[in-house]
């Protein structure tokens, strides 16, 4: 199989899809690679090593969607990249469709077959492909927040850990997953008073057995949830549903009962955000404000430490990859139904029922595409 590799094109997205290890790996298997010039150079991954590792180097993406049988991204294909792809051609990348309507016209237009890291699963219903980005976002998301929360920057004005006589920053995360589990921790670590809340009693007692008093647990009902954002300088919204649009957990009167100048980090935002008053941000402008809140929305916060992340990346999509490019894309999914659970697009028909639902399209299950 011939694989592509472009250079992301968001905003500060200095990520790549493949690193020259898995370039290496892939090689010897016999496929053929294409890079994007300078694609790895923003990970610290010179041209030079993918041509050592087996690679041929293009000069543009045009070479790439040309060239390629299945093309390999990090983000969701941007609009000048969509119209590059083609009937039959595998895309794998992050999609994130649900609150994307555009692209997923686009990507059903194209006819080609998408799959998405996001909604791969394992049998231990995790989300493998998305787990490494999560830890790395939510490791990420304290930081960022504390940058917000400087005054320089609009917020409160309030440091983390405190200092001696003065107290810490009061931090509350939504949600207890990875995302969540990984904030709360770092956020512990820089000496703030964590509070984590979900639904899942299950989950808060794995929390609490894990990290004892290292951070407090709440079950996450609307008093809950109205008493810590009143007492919160910074919320972390870290809440996902795979493949559907993130649930909006706090509305716009909301912001009206929390500290002016507090800090709000949407990692959900790349599905929607689970904030009324979110939209997607970038790197270049990632902060804005929304009655007196400030709002952290980056939609692609791992790029930010982008040899980290493309590094945890890699070492997770390597075995799909792998398996796409050895079997194909149809007998990789028919032998592996975790697989199978990142197909959303195929052939001019949407092949995920919760984006479906989200976007109101007709959509049929992966498994009827595979029959």
């Amino acid at each position: 199989m011939i694989i592509g590799c472009p250079t992301e094109t968001k905003t500060r997205e200095y990520r790549v899809g493949l690193t020259p290890n898995a370039v290496r790996e892939i090689a010897g298997r016999g496929h053929d690679l294409l890079i994007e010039a300078g694609a790895g150079v923003g990970s610290g991954f010179e041209d030079a090593a993918y041509e050592d590792a087996g690679a041929r180097i293009v000069p543009d993406a045009r070479a790439v969607f040309d060239q390629a049988e299945m093309i390999v991204k990090v983000k969701e294909p941007q609009a000048k990249e969509r119209a590059m792809l083609r009937d039959g051609q595998v895309l794998f990348a992050y999609l994130h469709l649900a609150p994307d309507p555009d692209q997923t016209a686009d990507l059903i237009g194209s006819k080609a077959t998408c799959i998405a890291y996001e909604t791969v699963t394992d049998p231990q219903g995790g989300l493998p492909l998305l787990a490494p980005m999560s830890e790395v976002a939510g490791r990420l998301a304290p930081q960022m927040g504390a940058w917000t929360l400087q005054k320089a920057n609009g917020g409160r004005g309030v440091l983390m850990g405190g200092v001696p006589g003065v107290a810490p920053a009061d931090v509350l995360v939504i949600g207890g997953g990875v995302v969540g589990t990984h904030a709360a921790r770092i956020a512990a670590g820089m000496g703030a008073r964590v509070t984590v809340i979900d639904r899942s009693l299950p989950r808060l007692r794995q929390l609490d057995e894990t990290f004892g008093n290292l951070f407090v647990n709440r079950y996450a009902g609307a008093t809950v949830l109205a008493e810590e954002l009143a007492r919160a300088d910074m919320v972390i919204g870290a809440v996902l549903i795979p493949g559907a649009a993130a649930p909006k957990l706090v509305g716009r009167a909301q912001l009206a009962t929390m500290k002016p100048g507090a800090a709000i980090v949407d990692v959900a935002v790349d599905q929607g955000g689970c904030f009324e008053t979110s939209r997607p941000t970038t790197h270049d402008d990632p902060v804005f404000e929304v009655d007196g809140i400030m709002h952290y929305c980056v939609a692609n916060m791992p790029g930010a430490v982008a040899r980290t992340a493309t590094l945890a990346l890699g070492n997770a999509t390597l075995p799909f990859i792998l398996a796409l490019a050895d079997k194909g894309w149809r007998d990789a999914c028919r032998d592996d139904p975790h697989l199978a659970a990142g197909l959303n697009v195929h052939a001019g028909r949407l092949t995920n029922l919760p984006v479906g639902e989200a976007l109101g399209i007709d959509a049929i299950a992966p498994a009827e595409v595979l029959a």
